[in-house]
């Protein structure tokens, strides 16, 4: 007998929940790398089938996957965690810092598909959009998946856990919000875009994330300060959101219910980090500019 779509869920989870779990606490950075390198490539591979006609998919992916590769690998934080010290170290810490890093990471995301459409536009009235998707894609689904492994760096140890803070942020605004807006919504909140989604859910999307980060200090993160559980979940909550409503449209525009089929009854990975896309970059920003200041 079919499993229902909750069954469905539940069982994803068991699976891979406890996977993931082991993943971010392992001493090193490069396994959730790796982990997160190949969820972006699948992200933009299904941006991709969303926008770009099939000839022009196999190059955007192979430009985004290079893009990703410099955005991560040529980070200040990247070449500042992994300088053993020597000459050529110092040079190119110092390179990055300088913006090196940044530029490369922009030169294949957006000069690399500018110069493809170029010489490749076959149909000349359609290249604005193809070019648009391209870059979108890379940026959205490439870059901003990739800010989940930077949070790594930044605890390389698992010890503070970081990419947990983002994902109970992502996880419980989405619990949260399930519940409040089943038993206690009414009114809509974008019926537009997400018919289903009301003012209750989303007031119960950000009581599940300040809940989240709480129980995480409370448990775990003692470095977290009260302060930092406020300014973390009630603005990643409501980012979350609104990660997720940005892509319900981008849906809505191109006429598909799911971005993939790869998680039974979760849709594509876009469907389920749709939110930590939002969250993500908010989060890692906030911890190094709270850390410089401190």
């Amino acid at each position: 007998m079919a499993l229902g779509n909750l069954a469905q869920r539940f069982l994803v989870a068991v699976v891979a929940v406890p996977i993931l779990l082991v993943l971010l606490h392992y001493h090193r950075p490069e396994p959730t790398w790796a982990v997160i390198f190949v969820a972006s490539l699948i992200a933009m591979h299904e941006f991709f089938a969303m926008t770009l006609p099939k000839e022009d998919r196999k190059a955007a992916l192979v430009m985004g996957g290079l893009a990703c590769l410099a955005f991560y690998w040529l980070d200040f934080v990247t070449i500042s965690v992994y300088s053993g010290g020597g000459d050529w170290q110092r040079k190119l810490a110092f390179a990055t810092q300088a913006g090196g890093g940044a530029s490369v990471s922009l030169i294949f995301a957006v000069v690399v598909p500018g110069l493809f459409y170029l010489f490749k536009f076959r149909d000349i009235p359609s290249v604005a959009n193809r070019m648009a998707a391209t870059v979108m894609g890379i940026v959205y689904a490439g870059f901003l998946t990739t800010f989940l492994a930077k949070l790594k760096l930044i605890d390389p140890a698992g010890e503070q856990d970081t990419v947990l803070l983002v994902l109970l942020v992502a996880w419980l605004a989405d619990t949260g919000g399930y519940f409040a807006g089943r038993f206690l919504g009414n009114k809509k909140l974008y019926e537009a875009v997400s018919p289903k989604k009301t003012w209750a859910g989303a007031y119960g999307g950000i009581a599940g994330s300040i809940a989240g980060v709480a129980a995480l200090k409370l448990i775990s993160a003692e470095w977290l300060t009260w302060v930092d559980v406020f300014l973390i979940a009630i603005p990643g909550g409501i980012l979350g959101q609104l990660g997720d409503l940005s892509e319900s449209l981008i849906k809505r525009s191109v006429g598909v219910k799911d971005s993939g089929a790869l998680l039974p009854g979760h849709g594509g990975i876009l469907d389920r980090i749709d939110a930590v896309l939002f969250i993500a970059p908010y989060v890692y920003a906030y911890l190094v500019f709270s850390r410089a200041l401190s």
